[in-house]
């Protein structure tokens, strides 16, 4: 009986050894890995706590950079938006323009060069079918051919851009599908 138990003993004290030995290989890898992430220093001659509290920092300004940067993304994209949908086209707009100035939501403007027609429509997530309405006036009842289509969100905002060619439209096109444009965006606010 005697035996039994210490076989048993022994075996889970071999038990714990194999899991302790196989977390340390475990954290040696894990460290190795956010060691070779950190920008190259003098951190050999660093105690193991003193790399770990350095690499924590490091990864704290990061989260810090991607935050502002995000920031800055989203003021760029609200004042581009803003500058093209801007009635006295007026650029000179502060980067510090808030998304919340385009609440007045759907917003169109159409530009035409030559053959070809710039749409930039502006649109809450709650008109999301605005942007098919649109592709379909286009291509459907003027014949329009779309050559881009794009989009950003910011917020609740949906900025879209579309080009079209009218090379192969009757004379007059251009001015007839900006006012059906118009009119349907119109319908809506």
């Amino acid at each position: 009986m005697d035996q039994r138990r210490s076989n048993a003993n022994q075996s889970r004290s071999t038990d714990r050894k194999t899991v302790e030995k196989n977390r340390r290989i475990q954290m040696k890898a894990l460290y190795s890995e956010l060691n070779s992430l950190l920008p190259q220093t003098s951190r050999e001659s660093l105690a193991l706590p003193d790399q770990l509290d350095e690499a924590a920092n490091y990864i704290k300004k990061l989260q810090v950079n991607v935050e502002k940067k995000k920031e800055r993304k989203r003021k760029l994209v609200a004042t581009s938006a803003f500058e093209k949908l801007n009635s006295t086209g007026s650029s000179s707009m502060s980067s510090s323009v808030d998304v919340s100035v385009l609440r007045k939501l759907p917003r169109i403007e159409i530009q035409e060069t030559g053959p070809v027609l710039h749409i930039f429509l502006v649109t809450s997530l709650e008109h999301k079918f605005m942007f098919h309405e649109i592709t379909r006036v286009i291509t459907e009842e003027s014949g329009a051919e779309i050559t881009h289509a794009g989009y950003s969100i910011v917020d609740d905002a949906v900025f879209h851009t579309i080009h079209c060619k009218l090379e192969d439209c009757d004379y007059g096109a251009g001015s007839r599908i900006s006012e059906s444009l118009k009119k349907l965006v119109n319908t809506v606010n």
